[in-house]
């Protein structure tokens, strides 16, 4: 039985190929036409990569026994006949699980062991290592025996009180979290600490990747699962047991770690089937669900639309029997329809505009190096033009003038060559400004800071002051990038009024958002410095693992701000290389029709001929290229959206097309 969510997902999977098939084609109407330079190219295939790579990343975090593998197994896996996450009655799965598929591995389960931890790695710099990963082939076409090899994410094993300590599973100061003894004072941790499953199901085929989270004594044990990957997720689902409503522990996990997710939130009220009474009508139920939805909703302060009763067992064994009057019954669909309306056009939204901004920045491009192939046609088909009708002095003085731009040419060749070197040493200066290096030392100067005050009670201070040296580097780019273009606008008004160029600076980098991502972290990262998280920092080994996930986090923010102003700067470059390339061709061309009109005087007419129709289907390629990119900025703006919730709850999801009014015409084509 096919699910809205699933629907929706192709939709999306199908608009982002069509998507990656329209900018192939532009990339080669680009490239028949000479007006694709590498950097061009290269924007290209970026625009095609991240088409091909998105990834729909849903994170389930609940406490244990809450039934998140059961709703992930109603949600994803009913095609396999049976159950495929492990879901039993208890504690079921024990480390973070990752979803996925990546086609250039066969499907396959990697279990990094709870050992690791010692080393003071983080997961991320673990998923280089293959020889710290144990593998396991997966049995596809074999739904027993796929359930049995999953199984081994329920894993654990018992350990001294030495041995948790060290892991994180134990802590003497806040014993309340702490797993039970047993009479050989031992405890059971998990025997993972990270699952990562590479599993060709459809919907991960489509770019899904679902997390599903073991509960808050493993969530708070692993400080990369909340500062790296839930803050990565595109949405969330907090799962409640309807039976209890939001406990202490819940409630722990829905402020420390959810607590500012914003719309991408959403509540699931499970197992409502337990608050079945015989005893009590069908009235009488729905009430006693109504009233705690409204509990569960004021309690967490979220919308009560955002809370959602359910039971996933009945909405798995609804889809296994085909049952559509169960599967209505059991709550699910009213979830995938809520996490399709939201996640897919809000997503299509991000792609659709990174694709218009590449396309139009292309278009541009390509628009200067035509324009200024007509400019150059203009002054050829003039000259020409002049010609008719007069005798060999007009071709002396023809001759004369063509000498004289080119000797204006080569004059204005210091000029550039000087622009283009102070633009570089500029550029490499903002560079340096956000580099991983200088990110780095900053986050060594902070641990520094922190592991040298008693108990870390100056390690707030020492985050504190990180931001604002980050912060100041980012100001000092800012300032940088002022520079360059105060420079380049002053250097390109000079050349083109004296040389007749066409020279424009590009958009400048816009480092604001990359400020705001900067801010987003401290204040995710920060409350590890509150008065009630404090003591943590003083766990053997949590400092410095806090510091590598931070520091991993830093360096995406800072390498993506260098990266665009790498590429501005490359623009740049490139654009002077582009009509330096245009003008050298120009004069060629007039030196060649010079010499053949010496040569013959019927050769004039046929040049002017010529010269027209060039100009004539540079006009004609410029129209033909606008048209692609109208057609093509309409496709990014026409993200899938689901169609009406009742309409879906009757006959399945109706995908309708959305076309924002402001994404019509070229803007800045010109």
């Amino acid at each position: 039985m096919p699910t809205n969510l699933s629907r929706d997902l192709d939709s999306l999977a199908d608009w982002r190929r069509a998507l990656d098939r329209r900018i192939e084609q532009f990339g080669l109407q680009l490239a028949d036409h000479d007006v694709l330079d590498p950097d061009g190219a290269a924007l290209v295939q970026t625009l095609r990569q991240r088409l091909s790579s998105d990834r729909l990343v849903l994170a389930f975090v609940a406490e244990f026994s809450r039934g998140k593998s059961e709703l992930i197994n109603a949600l994803f896996f009913t095609d396999a006949g049976r159950r495929v996450l492990p879901a039993t009655p208890g504690r079921t799965t024990m480390c973070p699980v990752e979803l996925a598929w990546d086609p250039a591995e066969s499907a396959h389960l990697s279990l990094l062991p709870i050992a690791t931890r010692r080393e003071g790695l983080t997961v991320s710099t673990l998923r280089n290592r293959a020889d710290a990963w144990k593998r396991l082939t997966l049995p596809l076409g074999d739904p027993e025996g796929l359930a049995r090899a999953l199984q081994q994410v329920t894993r654990v094993q018992r350990v001294s009180l030495d041995e948790a300590r060290a892991l994180g599973f134990w802590d003497d100061e806040h014993p309340e979290d702490n797993p039970p003894r047993d009479d050989d004072d031992q405890v059971e941790v998990p025997c993972w600490r990270h699952a990562l499953i590479n599993y060709p199901h459809p919907l991960l085929r489509r770019g899904l990747v679902v997390i599903d989270t073991p509960g808050l004594n493993a969530i708070g044990a692993e400080p990369e699962l909340t500062l790296g990957l839930l803050p990565s997720a595109h949405a969330t689902v907090f799962l409640l047991a309807a039976d209890a409503g939001v406990t202490r522990s819940d409630l722990s996990i829905w402020r420390d770690h959810l607590g500012d997710r914003a719309l991408e939130r959403f509540v699931v009220l499970n197992k409502v089937d337990t608050l079945n009474d015989p005893l009590l009508t069908a009235e009488q139920i729905a009430g006693q669900v109504r009233r705690q939805v409204e509990q569960v909703a004021t309690t967490l302060a979220v919308p009560v639309d955002r809370v959602f009763p359910m039971s996933a067992r009945q909405a798995l064994n609804a889809r296994l029997a085909s049952d559509g009057a169960a599967l209505q019954a059991s709550g699910l669909p009213a979830l995938e329809q809520a996490l399709a309306n939201q996640l897919l056009p809000e997503r299509g939204a991000v792609i659709g505009r990174l694709v218009e901004d590449g396309v139009l920045f292309l278009q541009q491009t390509a628009l200067r190096r035509l324009n200024d192939r007509r400019r150059q046609m203009a002054e050829q088909l003039a000259e020409l033009s002049s010609l008719r009708g007069k005798s060999g002095a007009k071709l002396q003085m023809m001759n004369r003038r063509f000498e004289a731009d080119a000797a204006m040419f080569d004059d204005c060749l210091p000029r550039l060559t000087a622009l283009r070197s102070v633009h570089t040493r500029q550029i490499a200066e903002v560079m340096q400004q956000l580099s991983t290096d200088r990110v780095r030392q900053e986050v060594a100067r902070m641990q520094s800071d922190s592991e040298a005050s008693l108990f870390r009670l100056g390690a707030g201070r020492a985050f504190n002051q990180l931001g604002l040296r980050l912060h100041a580097m980012f100001d000092a780019a800012e300032t940088g990038i002022d520079e360059i273009d105060q420079m380049l606008a002053a250097g390109h008004r000079q050349l083109n009024a004296e040389h007749g160029f066409a020279l424009a600076a590009g958009p400048r980098p816009a480092l604001a958002a990359y400020r705001r991502e900067l801010k987003r972290i401290e204040k995710a990262y920060g409350q590890y410095f509150g008065v009630t998280k404090l003591w943590r920092l003083s766990e053997p080994g949590f400092l410095s693992q806090f510091m590598q996930v931070l520091l991993s986090r830093l360096r995406v923010v800072f390498e993506n701000a260098a990266v665009e102003v790498e590429l501005w700067g490359k623009t740049t470059t490139t654009q002077m290389e582009s009509q330096l390339r245009e003008r050298r061709r120009g004069l060629s061309s007039r030196r060649d029709a010079f010499n053949r009109i010496q040569l013959a005087g019927t050769e004039l007419e046929r040049r002017i001929d010529e010269v027209a129709s060039q100009d004539s289907h540079l006009q004609q390629v410029a129209e033909r290229i606008a048209e692609t990119v109208d057609g093509l900025r309409i496709l990014a703006a026409t993200v899938p959206r689901s169609g009406r919730p009742e309409a879906a709850a009757e006959h399945g999801p109706r995908l309708e097309l959305v076309r924002p009014a402001a994404s019509q015409g070229s803007r800045g084509a010109a």
